[in-house]
């Protein structure tokens, strides 16, 4: 056992990153920080813009968006209270429904999906990078016309620069992130608002129309498109949902959490959408078409200044995302599968060169691969996210025995026969089995609802499971 392991512990479940802090200091900012960020994106823009593009009047589409937002923070809260009691990340807290080695599984789920979506964003960044160096050095033009795997010299240069600036936050540890994230979330905020009142000048305030579309669901009618509405936002924010815990760990209080979630999930999310429709609406009037990416938008301004700060806000919006949502989350994923060998900052690196080598750009130029990634993602989180709330709220009642997530040994509250929770297994197959054929039959009227239907099958399957077995769920002391 090495000197920093604490006696009882297992090398093979402990490290430093991994285990309970020792202090809890972050406050309702820094979560609503976490959330700035993870709303202010050119993913999030487009999604925001597309609500307003259903075929759904103004008024229909807030609506729905509330209702989802609002689900989206009732959820966050209900994931965050076993690591901020614990002071755990997600993946030890699987160890109390998967067991002490079956946590791995939804750990390594969580981080290939943080993989993929690293690799996406840092490509979406990077195409807004490219812009300025366009503008600043039009000599680099020529990069342009020659590509490697799909990719163009020019594209690659702008990739690797975002590949290694947010490296360098992220090798700096939890409290640079904490401090970037603090100061980014307002600056984009800033920016972007600027940007809007751009648009609006030039545009008219007139010219600007919050219904981005063609409405065609008037009276009832329009009750299924809102549902659907609603559960997009939901299924969009499934992956940070997820592993929230990797940040509300930190928190003082579990009242401050659920502060910082309020106002960086319905009152954030309420405000960046407007702003998003007032700048995507003065498109239309500006440049003669309604346009959804932002990074498309910056490319057509001709003023140098405005250009500038509006590929800024996306490049670092795209930095704060990545890090909360891509980086950190696999860094415990893959630190939890050997701890004494892989550390927080090695697990964060692979899921960073994995993230090359999936080569990301071709996977989000194909509308169809985007659509059932986005599915795929939804039915194997779903069930994850219905095993673990059943497990800690139904199953063992709030209750957290926090020195056996790291014992390997019988006799532990959460070891099982080989240390793996057969009955999480159980549960989780067929569930996001469900989801993927629904997938890939093509129910585009099941696949919106992939998260929600995996996370009833998940929780409830798993609930019946451990209510019929015959397995000794032992006391345990409440967490302080």
């Amino acid at each position: 056992m090495s000197e920093q392991t604490p006696a009882g512990y297992s090398d093979r479940l402990y490290n430093e990153d991994l285990g309970p802090l020792k202090k809890q200091d972050w406050n309702w900012y820094n979560i609503f920080a976490f959330w700035m960020s993870d709303v202010h994106s050119v993913g999030g823009y487009v999604f925001a813009g597309s609500l307003f593009a259903l075929g759904l009047s103004s008024w229909q589409v807030l609506v729905s968006l509330l209702v989802g937002i609002c689900l989206v923070n009732l959820f966050a809260n209900w994931v965050a209270k076993p690591s901020q009691m614990a002071g755990v990340p997600y993946p030890v807290i699987c160890r109390m429904a998967f067991g002490v080695w079956g946590a791995n599984v939804p750990a390594i789920i969580r981080g290939l999906i943080a993989v993929s979506w690293y690799g996406i964003q840092t490509f979406l960044a990077s195409s807004a990078l490219t812009i300025v160096l366009l503008r600043f050095f039009p000599g680099l033009e020529s990069l342009t016309h020659t590509q490697f795997l799909g990719l163009s010299y020019m594209g690659w240069m702008g990739f690797m620069i975002m590949w290694v600036l947010q490296a360098v936050v992220f090798w700096n540890g939890m409290e640079t992130i904490k401090k970037f994230i603090d100061w980014a979330g307002p600056a984009v905020y800033v920016v972007m608002v600027m940007l809007a009142l751009w648009i609006v000048m030039k545009a008219g305030p007139g010219k600007i129309n919050f219904t981005l579309g063609d409405v065609k669901y008037h009276g009832m009618d329009a009750i299924g498109p809102m549902i659907t509405a609603i559960a997009l936002v939901v299924s969009y924010f499934s992956g940070p949902m997820l592993n929230f815990g990797d940040f509300s760990r930190y928190g003082k209080s579990f009242s401050e959490v659920k502060r910082g979630n309020f106002w960086g999930l319905p009152v954030n999310f309420l405000f960046f959408s407007i702003v998003t429709v007032v700048i995507t609406s003065g498109t239309i009037p500006v440049f003669g078409a309604m346009i959804t990416d932002p990074i498309q938008v910056v490319a057509r301004i001709d003023n140098t200044t405005v250009a500038l700060l509006g590929a800024f806000t996306f490049v670092t919006a795209t930095i704060g995302i990545n890090i909360v949502a891509n980086f950190v989350s696999p860094a415990f994923d893959f630190s939890n599968v050997s701890p004494a060998r892989v550390s927080f900052r090695a697990g964060g690196f692979i899921a960073a060169i994995g993230s090359v080598f999936i080569t990301p750009w071709n996977l989000f130029n194909s509308p169809d691969v985007i659509h059932y990634t986005l599915d795929t993602l939804a039915a194997f989180i779903g069930p994850l996210f219905g095993i673990l709330l059943a497990d800690f709220y139904l199953v063992r009642n709030q209750q957290i025995e926090i020195d056996d997530l790291y014992k390997d040994k019988a006799g532990g509250a959460y070891w099982y026969e080989n240390g793996v929770n057969k009955r999480a297994l159980y549960a989780l197959v067929p569930s996001v089995a469900a989801g993927l054929l629904i997938t890939f039959a093509g129910i585009k009227s099941l696949a919106d609802f992939n998260w929600f239907i995996g996370c009833a099958l998940g929780g409830v399957s798993y609930l019946m499971i451990m209510k019929t077995s015959a397995v000794s769920i032992r006391p345990a002391r409440q967490a302080v």
